[in-house]
């Protein structure tokens, strides 16, 4: 994967998981709505959603950074293939526990699949591009 579209893959991974994070730490009901999901009045629920929401945002923001500073793009990439996979995961447990669910979930799924190997595939390239420039400065 060449730098462009590492870069192109940790921005748009980095904006995503950003904007969802913040969507559902700050407009719970909006957010899980749009699914088709009604969330009972309860400051305990509210709360688990929250915490999870706002670490998303934050691992979203520091996943983005390395799109823009490639001292980052190696951490950004392992954040986002940890992030992204980790959520396809559990979405792909919870098929099998408990069934599939909407269209608009499986979506979410196939989304966070793809952008998980994306960034996986950029942590790939990013270990590539340091063993030659390590090897250049040793050679050099």
């Amino acid at each position: 994967m060449n730098a462009l579209v590492t870069r192109l893959t940790l921005g748009i991974a980095g904006a995503l998981a950003t904007g969802i994070g913040a969507a559902i730490a700050m407009t719970p009901d909006t957010f899980y709505g749009s699914y088709g999901i009604v969330l009972p009045a309860s400051a305990d629920l509210y709360s688990e959603l929250r915490a999870p929401g706002a670490n998303l945002a934050v691992l979203g923001a520091l996943i983005a950074i390395g799109a823009m500073k490639e001292q980052w793009t190696r951490v950004s990439a392992a954040l986002g293939t940890t992030v992204f996979l980790a959520y396809a995961a559990g979405r792909l447990l919870g098929i099998a526990f408990d069934g599939v669910p909407s269209e608009a979930i499986l979506l979410a799924l196939a989304i966070e699949g793809v952008l998980g190997v994306l960034c996986a595939l950029a942590l790939r390239s990013t270990r590539h591009q340091a063993g030659w420039k390590d090897h250049a400065r040793m050679a050099g």
